[in-house]
């Protein structure tokens, strides 16, 4: 008899909501440290605001945001918004993601996501036969004056799970 299998519990497995998240990712060490704030998740996690504010510990040489913080302030929402939005049922990860800097990133910056009923809808339909869908979400990062300073783009991975039938067949 073998002994059982042990898995480190995600947030998703434990029933962990949006809320929560926003809670814990403030102090989370990589946003704490970067000064990435996650503002606001919604219930159902399908819109996210996440701030950051250039510092002394967080300027680059020329005194504005790092262009991997810019990325770092978009790496789990849309992945979030895919586990809370669609359910269980799916395997939902971070595949990729690409960056257009647009003009220097000072003062307060906010990322805005927001994920449509719509693109649900799409995903539903394009992982109804079991096959992989990978999704680009594009998200604005702004600066306080509301122009935008960054376009970020993340590819999502998206597959409807296999139920225990299915696997046991293969």
């Amino acid at each position: 008899m073998k002994p059982p299998k042990f898995k480190i519990p995600t947030y998703a497995s434990m029933r962990i909501g949006p809320k929560f998240l926003q809670r814990f990712m403030r102090i989370w060490p990589p946003y704490l440290g970067a000064g990435i704030k996650p503002e606001y998740i919604s219930e159902d996690a399908s819109r996210a605001v996440v701030t950051h504010k250039p510092n002394i510990f967080t300027r680059n040489l020329v005194g504005t945001a790092f262009g991997g913080t810019m990325l770092s302030m978009t790496d789990p929402f849309f992945m979030f918004a895919g586990v809370y939005g669609l359910g269980k049922e799916y395997l939902v990860w971070d595949v990729g993601a690409e960056a257009q800097f647009i003009k220097p990133g000072k003062g307060k910056l906010t990322a805005d996501f927001q994920v449509a009923d719509e693109t649900w809808e799409l995903i539903r339909r394009k992982t109804a036969n079991g096959e992989k869908y990978l999704h680009w979400f594009d998200v604005a990062i702004t600066d306080e004056t509301g122009d935008t300073v960054a376009i970020i783009r993340r590819q999502v991975y998206f597959r409807k799970k296999r139920t225990a039938s299915v696997e046991a067949r293969t």
